[in-house]
């Protein structure tokens, strides 16, 4: 009978135990399950305002918790590309600007491939810059494209149609140079020029990079610099090799630019009532004109979303990135004037309706038939558009006759070459 009761006692004791060890499991699971927690890394951005308005819903959703940093867009290049370096990158999930950004990500396997995202509704060319060996690496988010603007009531005013060709372009700017207002005008300052040139120098044929070298020193890229200098240096507004867009800006505000090729993004300030002494009704938005070889504007993703290699929740990073991206928040962000990637939300007419239909027009144009380079793809970009603005600036200062123009420009391009080969970059296509 003892040996039975104490027999009885162990198996109770063994039941409890067992029973216990499940018990603590099982917290540990709803733990867990209770405990997924991702961080996110966004700039100042209004479609990072509106995801942050919204995380709470995906919360909601998903049980997953959300992590916000959010930090100004001047510094977060800066940060990300340390964190890069010293291997502290945090984040589970991104924001990213691919122009600048991407290719460092992807040369330190700092990217987690996006194998599993459906990308049917992007334009190939909002992808192109975040692709590796046919692998997506970001989904693009916030586009913008080169455009034309232009004054209606001054092309009405001298029986001129809106310029289709380069050539055109030329003509109505040596027309429109009248009674104190410039006939064409483009940012001057050396690096902030460079993005502007491009959709000149593809039209031309020419391209900043091509198969891993510098080739902004070709003579079909060397005709399209000295026509931009020509245009400026002939019909620009006085102090034009010194100003970036902002400044531009101001001046079409006063009413003294005929005709501006810049980003569309700057549309809605372009028509602010109450900064432009120009009625928004004059104010008309066309493709950047077509040139001799090519028609090919460029067009940017201006900011992509990523999810970092070094995440430790691949499900729940990728949850937060098909949501933040998703048909639903494209829509909500352009009700917001913010112009989405999807090119679903472009062929909405219960979206389009509320847009000027020359931005849906030149959009839908530029998807079609757009560059996605603004600027050299490369690592050390920063140093390439100093160097390329040297080449511009002296075009623009001789409207376009200076005679050292080829010859800078192969100086130039052995300097950004030279680039190229201390990032081990030189001579790899894209």
């Amino acid at each position: 009978m003892r040996k039975f009761t104490a027999l009885f006692l162990c198996l109770i004791a063994v039941f409890a135990f067992i029973t216990a060890c499940q018990s603590d499991t099982q917290h540990e699971n709803d733990a867990d399950e209770q405990e997924k927690e991702i961080k996110v890394l966004l700039p100042e951005h209004p479609y990072a305002d509106l995801l942050i308005s919204r995380i709470n819903e995906f919360e909601a959703e998903t049980g997953i918790s959300v992590v916000v940093t959010q930090i100004g867009e001047g510094d977060i290049t800066a940060m990300q590309m340390e964190a890069i370096e010293n291997d502290e990158f945090t984040a589970d999930v991104f924001m990213t600007r691919p122009m600048t950004e991407t290719l460092s990500f992807l040369k330190n396997d700092r990217m987690m491939p996006l194998t599993g995202y459906d990308f049917s509704d992007y334009p190939h060319n909002t992808l192109e810059i975040g692709y590796r060996d046919g692998t997506a690496y970001f989904v693009p988010l916030v586009v913008e494209w080169q455009v034309l603007y232009y004054r209606k009531d001054l092309l009405q005013a001298a029986g001129l149609d809106v310029p289709t060709t380069l050539e055109e372009l030329e003509e109505a700017a040596s027309i429109l140079n009248r009674d104190g207002v410039a006939g064409f005008a483009s940012r001057g300052a050396g690096s902030p020029v460079v993005s502007q040139i491009s959709g000149f120098i593809y039209n031309f044929g020419g391209r900043f990079i091509e198969n891993g070298a510098a080739a902004f020193d070709s003579p079909e890229a060397v005709q399209a610099i000295s026509l931009y200098g020509r245009l400026l240096g002939m019909y620009g507004p006085d102090g034009v090799d010194a100003m970036s867009w902002s400044d531009i800006m101001s001046i079409f505000h006063e009413g003294n630019v005929a005709m501006w090729t810049d980003a569309s993004v700057f549309y809605g300030q372009l028509i602010d009532s109450e900064a432009s002494q120009v009625p928004a009704e004059n104010i008309g938005v066309a493709s950047l004109p077509r040139g001799p070889v090519a028609d090919q504007p460029y067009i940017m993703t201006s900011w992509g979303i990523s999810i970092s290699s070094n995440t430790q929740d691949p499900e729940s990073s990728m949850a937060f990135l098909e949501w933040a991206t998703s048909s639903d928040m494209a829509r909500r962000a352009m009700e917001e004037n913010i112009p989405m990637a999807r090119a679903s939300v472009w062929n909405d007419p219960s979206i389009t309706e509320y847009i000027n239909p020359e931005i849906v027009e030149t959009m839908i144009h530029a998807t079609q038939y757009g560059y996605p380079y603004a600027l050299p793809f490369m690592t050390s970009i920063v140093q390439a558009r100093e160097l390329i603005g040297d080449v511009i600036s002296e075009s623009i200062n001789t409207s376009g006759t200076s005679p050292r123009l080829q010859s800078l420009a192969t100086q130039r391009a052995a300097d950004v070459n030279q680039l190229l080969r201390e990032d081990g970059e030189y001579g790899t296509a894209r």
